[in-house]
């Protein structure tokens, strides 16, 4: 936006009105700041909601690595002793994992806890059964069924993995309602009615924030094109919230010259519209990123029930073999 199309442009619809008072406009500025905080917080980056995750993720990175680089030295034998009762243990985890499909499937199970909780535990138990298995194991390869056995937990525990990040694409958080397109959109719609609210010349802003979500749902059907289209989408969206940034920066300094506004104000209002138009750029990238994961989560789903199957069988033959033979 040029600052000769702010000029031409009228000082009623500019500003509404002379705010000279900087502390009641510093209100009125935090007040949208207010209301979008909880309304919109799904499409926010929340970094200690990451502490959790990647500290478990480290620790079980250890437990691994302490494991591997002492397998030359440990006593674990997978026949006896200790070896043998990690085994058990981690098979009787990996049997466990069965409750979570059998508890979204039958209502009458509901009294062992929720879809939820059991959710949970399929991921931790498999990642600690799996953990325990390869102790059991120590770290090296044995007769061909045990191979076997190992090589379809190790593919399992790989797509449980996978499974886990295409889920949080597709879900309000890790455990949320499932987040569909057409309530993405009517956020959108609602944070475009807060920028015209708190930005002089909004028009310019709204129509530039309308041709990036028009392209955003035009996301293309294929999963191999849509591996393309997303960078696309996420390029072009920085690009986007810097130029809108930049312009208001550029719109709320002008009118903070003409009408005497101290520059805590301005910051405050510039703070303002840019976390709008952020939140808005980010819900066109969740719109556009939501049909491509929800077809990558089908195809993962198609394929990771019968590998656990598979898995389930092996580990049977491994144990009626390890046992009788």
């Amino acid at each position: 936006m040029t600052d000769s199309t702010i000029a031409d442009f009228p000082v009623e619809r500019l500003i509404g009105r002379r705010r000279s008072d900087d502390n009641w406009t510093a209100a009125a500025v935090s007040r949208p700041r207010k209301r979008t905080g909880a309304a919109f917080a799904q499409y926010r980056s929340h970094p200690w909601a990451k502490v959790v995750p990647l500290t478990f993720s480290v620790a079980i990175v250890v437990v691994l690595c302490i494991g591997w680089l002492n397998r030359d030295e440990s006593s674990l034998t997978p026949k006896s002793g200790i070896g043998y009762w990690l085994g058990i243990a981690g098979s009787l985890l990996m049997l466990l994992l069965l409750v979570y499909p059998l508890r979204k499937r039958i209502r009458s199970l509901h009294v062992i806890g929720t879809v939820a909780f059991w959710f949970r535990a399929h991921m931790i138990l498999g990642l600690f059964g799996s953990v325990l298995i390869l102790w059991h194991a120590n770290f090296r390869l044995g007769s061909v069924n045990s191979n076997v056995a190992l090589v379809a937990l190790l593919v399992v525990a790989t797509s449980g993995i996978c499974g886990r990040y295409l889920y949080g694409k597709i879900h309000h958080g890790l455990y949320g309602r499932k987040a569909v397109v057409r309530e993405i959109l009517a956020d959108m719609e609602a944070l475009k009615g807060h920028i015209s609210a708190n930005l002089p010349v909004a028009h310019r802003t709204i129509a530039q924030l309308d041709a990036f979500a028009r392209l955003g749902t035009a996301a293309p059907a294929g999963v191999v094109a849509g591996f393309i289209f997303w960078p696309v989408i996420s390029w072009r969206g920085r690009l986007v919230r810097t130029r809108l940034i930049a312009d208001a920066r550029r719109v709320i300094s002008l009118e903070g010259r003409r009408f005497g506004q101290s520059r805590k104000v301005q910051r405050q209002r510039l703070a303002v519209v840019a976390d709008l138009v952020s939140l808005h750029v980010a819900a066109v990238k969740k719109a556009a990123a939501f049909a491509f994961y929800e077809r990558l989560f089908s195809l993962w789903h198609f394929l990771h029930v019968p590998l656990f199957l598979l898995l389930v069988v092996v580990a049977i033959i491994h144990i009626f073999a390890a046992h009788f033979f």
